[in-house]
């Protein structure tokens, strides 16, 4: 298949909404396992419908017990990505059955936390191979398909005369898991298997019964003839000889060989295993300096945006107080404060009258307490100012509302 560049990429991806974004992860996947191939084909969800999807489609390398083997997997795209999880599936050959587990069901779709825990920008299509390397590194979700054999083929498997327990002609040529199996553990197993059937074999000769005389016949050489054919007169018959059986040999101990067998069997899978858990490590770890390298230029990128604002403050605040300070003492307040709407200018005017008349009442009061007016002009000139005062308040509160604002009395 053609190599396909980022404006075929985007021809592709025309329905898609986050066109850039997908674009790029699938370039910096393709770039990395060149076995993936991005193709356009109609996925069919659970309902039934039908949806042309991006698909990632091709194999991954695992590492399983020192062998590198190529996982067929299937990756689908959404149009909603990156900020939904993708669509995977195991895509087995014909040579393949899926093993189902824990991340992998029978259909062959896989279940990982780090697709359930899926969040962009932290989870990326390039992390999420890198999970399913490290996962199928440890369960692998294919094994080989047996195949059927001939009843002379079975036997032949139990071994020829000259068949070598432990070589590489043992090992099953068609199943990956099979031939990726240690020798050292195989070798263990029958030779504990030989010292054991050694001082107990499970097989024995069926004892074989005779009579008395033809046990003593047995006992003599073979030409030897007996007492009775002499007397009776007959001819001198000769005795048939009975075939003795030698006791089997008891094998001596190997202690020392099975000791090191074992050893080398253990020693064997535990560092396969070491290595497995130091693989899974380091793509934890890289996946951890990737997000810190992000989080330290997303950190950088918000400093330098701070002290850009930062400064942008700071001239606008001069250049304000140094028009301030080239400006007149005797400015006009109703000048210097201006509303953003008329409804504010009408609502700024309204509660200054309003405190116009707050105080006037007050300074009446004062001019009565003092004597400078009478009663009856005190209360004649605060029955006015009142009334105007309640209507002042009340187109006040009316403006206030329609202006969203909260009620001031």
């Amino acid at each position: 298949m053609a190599v396909v560049n980022d404006s075929a990429l985007k021809k592709m991806l025309k329905q898609y909404r986050y066109k850039e974004m997908t674009v790029r992860e699938i370039t910096n996947v393709i770039t990395q396992y060149k076995d993936l191939k991005p193709v356009m084909d109609s996925y069919v969800f659970n309902d039934g419908s039908t949806r042309e999807l991006m698909s990632l489609t091709g194999t991954v390398p695992v590492s399983y017990r020192g062998n590198v083997y190529n996982i067929p997997v299937c990756l689908w795209l959404l149009d909603t990505y990156p900020y939904n999880p993708p669509i995977c599936f195991v895509k087995p050959t014909s040579a393949m059955m899926i093993k189902t587990g824990k991340h992998i069901d029978a259909n062959g779709k896989i279940y990982l936390p780090y697709l359930h825990e899926w969040k962009h920008p932290q989870s990326e299509l390039f992390g999420l191979i890198q999970v399913m390397i490290v996962v199928f590194g440890d369960e692998p979700p294919v094994f080989s398909r047996p195949t059927t054999q001939a009843p002379h083929q079975a036997f032949q498997a139990a071994g020829p005369p000259n068949f070598v327990f432990g070589s590489s002609s043992s090992r099953c040529p068609t199943c990956p898991l099979c031939s990726a199996q240690p020798q050292s553990e195989l070798f263990g197993l029958i030779q504990v298997m030989i010292v054991v059937f050694g001082d107990e074999p499970p097989v024995f000769s069926r004892p074989t019964t005779q009579a008395p005389h033809q046990a003593f016949q047995a006992a003599g050489p073979p030409n030897s003839v007996t007492r009775d054919t002499l007397t009776r007169g007959g001819a001198p018959t000769r005795a048939r000889p009975c075939r003795a059986t030698t006791p089997r040999r008891r094998r001596a101990p190997l202690s020392d060989t099975i000791r090191a067998s074992l050893i080398s069997a253990v020693s064997d899978k535990l560092r396969w295993r070491m290595k497995e858990e130091m693989d899974r490590a380091q793509a934890e770890l890289d996946a951890l300096k990737r997000t810190e390298e992000d989080l330290k230029k997303g950190h950088q990128k918000l400093e330098e945006m701070v002290s850009r604002l930062d400064q942008e403050v700071d001239e606008e605040l001069s250049e304000a107080l140094e028009k301030m300070e080239t400006q007149t003492e005797n400015n006009d307040i109703d000048d210097v404060i201006v509303p953003t709407a008329p409804l504010y200018k009408q609502i700024l005017n309204l509660y200054a009258e309003e405190n116009a008349i707050e105080d006037t009442i007050f300074y009446l009061g004062e001019a009565l307490r003092r004597g400078v007016i009478d009663l009856e002009v005190f209360l004649k000139h605060v029955r006015l100012l009142s009334r105007k005062q309640f209507q002042l308040r009340a187109l006040m509160q009316k403006a206030r509302k329609t202006a969203g604002l909260s009620e001031l009395y």
